[in-house]
């Protein structure tokens, strides 16, 4: 049987479920957890993966406590 996964309802209950965790963590007295690269070179595949995830990062507020 053939199964469509929906790429995009996917993440967002993915980040949605994040969201909640996060929540959790802050409100136990903890730091909110972040996001850290290290780009080593300038190769543009890696330079563009680093952007993406800043962007999706910066786009989704609800990371925001």
């Amino acid at each position: 049987m053939t199964r469509v996964i929906y790429g995009n309802e996917l993440a967002k209950r993915i980040k949605d479920e994040m969201a909640i965790e996060i929540k959790d963590i802050v409100a136990k007295g903890n730091r909110r957890p972040c996001l850290c690269v290290i780009l080593v070179g300038e190769d543009p595949a890696s330079v563009s993966y680093v952007k993406g995830k800043d962007k999706a990062c910066k786009e989704n507020d609800k990371f925001t406590v």
